[in-house]
């Protein structure tokens, strides 16, 4: 899958049609935005003190990132980039913010594609999900203070076969939604955004996701 502009097409016209359900925002949540980030595959442009020698894939990925250990809330875990909504500000605008002060990505307004469905967290969140298109050949560069480290997943990751992976908790009656990556996996609420963008963005099926469960490690 081609980081190109008819992947771009695809995912706008899917959006457009797709109608994002907002949710009804508990008074004792916090209303944060994370931003979904299309972007291509690159070795060696997100290594300090690597300059021009950069190889460039073109296969589509999105922007993760591995939480600082040094953070009070969710240390290590997978991320996207995001965070509260300051007073004034759209998710939109969040989501933009974020990019910026998390990975050094700078987009203008005009980056932004549409929204997916809002995420109420274990946490005390409610999660805005912002597709965003960044394109091709964007170095990124981690902020110490909140991210320890950068990833660039392709898209392509997303769509395995033994993806999602459902499994059941005592503490809930709702299914725990994992998406493997590697040898590895990423857990809900992070994974059950993932899921909705393959699903509406790549496969346009308008897949409901806010009913799944977290693990209780992200309870708090």
């Amino acid at each position: 899958m081609e980081c190109n502009d008819a992947l771009k097409g695809q995912i706008q016209a899917r959006l457009d049609r797709f109608e994002f359900r907002a949710a009804e925002e508990p008074g004792d949540h916090r209303h944060a935005a994370v931003a979904l980030t299309i972007t291509d595959e690159a070795y060696g442009a997100d290594l300090p003190g690597l300059g021009e020698h950069v190889e460039w894939q073109s296969r589509a990925a999105l922007v993760l990132t591995r939480r600082s250990a040094k953070l009070r809330n969710h240390p290590g875990q997978w991320a996207l980039p995001g965070g509260r909504i300051d007073p004034g500000e759209t998710p939109e605008q969040t989501a933009l913010r974020e990019m910026a002060e998390e990975v050094n990505l700078h987009l203008e307004p005009d980056a932004v594609m549409g929204r997916l469905d809002d995420f109420v967290t274990r946490s005390g969140y409610v999660m805005t999900p912002i597709v965003v298109w960044a394109g091709p050949g964007q170095a990124l560069r981690e902020n110490p203070d909140e991210v320890a480290s950068i990833h660039r997943i392709p898209v392509t990751e997303f769509l395995r076969k033994d993806a999602p992976q459902l499994s059941r908790i005592k503490a809930s009656d709702a299914p725990v939604l994992r998406m493997p990556v590697g040898r590895t996996s990423i857990a809900a609420p992070t994974a059950a955004i993932l899921y909705q963008f393959r699903e509406v963005c790549i496969l346009d099926r308008a897949t409901r996701v806010a009913h799944f469960e977290q693990p209780q490690f992200a309870w708090r």
